[in-house]
């Protein structure tokens, strides 16, 4: 377990440089998201060829793997379509209300269902979240196709975290990786092109921050990410990312020059306890489990 929180912690640096890259604007949204795909699939491809690391799963788990990638691709999409046309931090507090609705599907569809600290800690997350973007965003969202385009990127993104779940029990991270960004490029590609989009002709710093999303937020990233939703709950794999938005912000404070205040500071702290406090109870457990054991080995010595 712990080699998963590790993976998850790095993976989670990773895509926290993303809505800074997104939000210089070099290309539009759905092109940016394509290429980040198309990249990643550049690479890993040809390494899973040459390697023999490609395991052909089942043909439902195959379905399956090919449905993430188009929901995973839209998703990414949508969000930088919802940053772009509104503002970074109203389209990340809105995309990252995704773990209730992972906590709501995986009570309905997994065995795994969500605890009392998972919904107690969620709750003090996203209050965290809301203190570290402002009441003020909060209570002046603009209900318009930008605010759609992020409330639905959270809800793809947690069909994305429930399905990979149930897929990644079955069958192995690289292999799921595979088959994923190549259905995600193909969808992104071909969505592009129906929409007129260009595929060039982009300045060389365009291509530099899209080389960086494609190898470093998606194909780093997500391997390490899938790595710990195969060891972890989903729900607390999806609370945890809601970590993004603090590295994000102290990220944009380096580079765009944007202020940091206590309330943020304050909102970053409530965020990351509400992360701590998902992981809480399996700590426990083990703790009870070490208790019993020890009472269980007293009990042997002081029997006759």
């Amino acid at each position: 377990m712990t080699k998963a929180r590790v993976a998850l912690i790095v993976g989670i640096i990773c895509i926290s440089i993303f809505p800074i890259l997104v939000k210089l604007h070099l290309t539009s949204g759905v092109i940016s998201a394509f290429y980040r795909m198309a990249i990643a699939s550049a690479v890993i491809l040809p390494y899973v060829l040459i390697f023999n690391k490609f395991r052909l799963p089942s043909k439902r788990m195959l379905l399956l793997s090919i449905l993430c990638g188009i929901i995973f691709g839209a998703d990414v999409a949508v969000w930088n379509i919802a940053i772009q046309e509104s503002t970074a931090t109203q389209a990340t507090l809105l995309t990252n209300l995704s773990p209730v609705w992972v906590g709501i599907g995986a009570f309905f569809f997994l065995k795994d269902k969500p605890t009392q600290n998972f919904w107690i800690g969620t709750v003090i997350a996203i209050f965290g979240m809301v203190l570290l973007v402002g009441f003020s965003t909060f209570l002046n969202f603009n209900f318009n196709v930008a605010f759609c385009f992020g409330v639905l990127s959270g809800m793809l993104y947690a069909v994305y975290m429930l399905t990979s779940k149930n897929i990644l029990n079955e069958i192995d991270v690289t292999s799921f990786m595979t088959i994923s960004v190549v259905s995600s490029a193909i969808s992104l590609g071909l969505i592009s092109y129906l929409i007129g989009a260009s595929f060039t002709g982009f300045s060389d710093l365009a291509w530099f921050v899209l080389l960086i999303q494609g190898l470093v937020c998606q194909l780093l990233a997500w391997l390490l990410i899938s790595y710990a939703t195969k060891n972890m709950r989903a729900t607390r794999v999806s609370v945890s990312l809601l970590g993004q938005a603090v590295l994000a912000t102290l990220l944009a404070w380096l580079f765009l020059d944007e202020k940091i205040t206590l309330q943020m500071i304050l909102g970053g702290f409530f965020l990351l306890f509400g992360i701590r406090i998902t992981f809480y109870q399996k700590q426990l457990s083990l703790k009870k489990l070490v208790l019993k054991r020890k009472q269980y080995k007293v009990n042997l010595t002081l029997k006759p």
